[in-house]
């Protein structure tokens, strides 16, 4: 049986654009999801090719009738980022910190 050759899509979600191939894992930001949601499907596709560079389908600035499927893993929180104020010789230190949520998926599919 032939195998189909591995294929790549350049995906943008919430102002961010991410390459991704089928089985891999990333982070998306943190959206509201109904209860018991297992999926996400990402409808803005800016490209789709294979691995080797010869065929390439780009867009305009989105491929019609393209999508990606992801299977949702979890909700996880990034590393822990601070943020200092300084001023010298005014006694005035301040420090914050932030931790960031993401929704980590699984490609699944990609359609074309």
């Amino acid at each position: 049986m032939y195998a189909s050759p591995p294929v790549y899509a350049i995906i943008e979600d919430s102002g961010t654009q991410i390459m991704v191939r089928k089985d891999d894992v990333i982070d998306v930001d943190l959206r509201k999801l109904p209860e018991g949601t297992t999926t996400l499907t990402f409808g803005k596709v800016l490209a789709i090719g294979l691995e080797d560079g010869s065929v390439a389908s780009l867009g305009a600035p989105y491929l019609a009738n393209a999508s990606v499927t992801a299977e949702v893993i979890g909700v996880k929180r990034g590393a822990k980022t601070t943020l200092n104020k300084y001023s010298r010789r005014k006694g005035y230190r301040r420090q914050k910190g932030h931790r960031q949520s993401f929704v980590q998926v699984k490609i699944s599919a990609i359609a074309s």
